[in-house]
């Protein structure tokens, strides 16, 4: 590829780039205005709706409630499919296309629906779930069980499972400390990716947490909803913070893998 070539592949990704980060930067630019209305360009900058927001009480219980509700989800599904993952490739790589099948099923069913019949089976005695962030972790746990397997399998498949196993035996390791020592380490990246994928899609749900839980446990796109009819400077300003925890938590998840 010559350098005109190159050049004009990188001033198209650049481009792009800008093009996909625009409605981002005009959030931005209003949630930093302090007005912005019948003028070109804002009347005043200011951090002011910020400082409200971070300074909510209400705001902070809601982003406290997603991290924990995500973060639950998520090592249920870890310790749940990683087992499962190994034992399929392992020893029965036959369940491989049945497996593909099943882990698409909750996207057969839309959440609405699902919603609806998880109302009638868990709004009673015995297991009276409603309104409480149980519920949603089961529910996010079968969210983010596609993502996980099909990340963590396409990295099973590239590290070439069986061959790491019988080199640990051969060495005189058993297979459970061959799967924990060996391994479990050449999955960290499919891992890492399994896990930032589903958060990224699990924090900002919201039929299942307005459905299911509402105002009882707030979630964060739960407090968006409610406040839509508020200042729109105050809900840009809520849109950028979003965004700015997905972007940290992503790059302290990053550090941590490259570490």
């Amino acid at each position: 590829m010559s350098q005109a070539e190159k050049l004009y592949h990188r001033i198209v990704c650049y481009g792009l780039l800008v093009i996909l980060a625009l409605p981002l930067l005009a959030t931005l630019f209003y949630a930093l205005s302090r007005e912005w209305s019948d003028t070109i360009l804002p009347q005043g900058i200011t951090l002011s709706w910020f400082i409200e927001l971070w300074q909510d009480p209400r705001f902070l219980t809601a982003l406290g409630h997603s991290l924990i509700i995500c973060l639950g989800a998520l090592i249920f599904s870890l310790l749940l499919v990683l087992p499962v993952m190994f034992v399929i490739a392992y020893y029965y790589p036959r369940l491989d296309s049945i497996m593909g099948v099943l882990i698409l099923m909750p996207f057969a069913v839309p959440p609405v629906v699902s919603s609806v019949g998880l109302l009638q089976l868990y709004s009673s005695a015995p297991l009276m779930l409603t309104g409480t962030p149980w519920i949603l972790i089961g529910c996010y746990f079968t969210i983010a069980l596609p993502f996980m397997y099909r990340a963590i399998a396409n990295n099973m498949q590239s590290v070439n499972l069986k061959e790491l196993m019988d080199a640990a035996h051969l060495l005189g390791a058993g297979t459970f400390r061959a799967a924990v020592f060996v391994v479990l380490p050449n999955l960290r990246k499919g891992v890492m990716v399994a896990v930032l994928l589903s958060f990224s899609f699990l924090i900002g749900e919201f039929v299942f947490a307005n459905m299911l839980t509402g105002n009882s446990y707030e979630t964060l796109q739960v407090y968006l909803y409610n406040m839509r009819n508020g200042s729109g400077h105050f809900t840009s300003a809520l849109v950028i913070s979003y965004f700015t925890v997905i972007l940290l938590v992503t790059a302290v998840a990053n550090l941590l893998n490259r570490k």
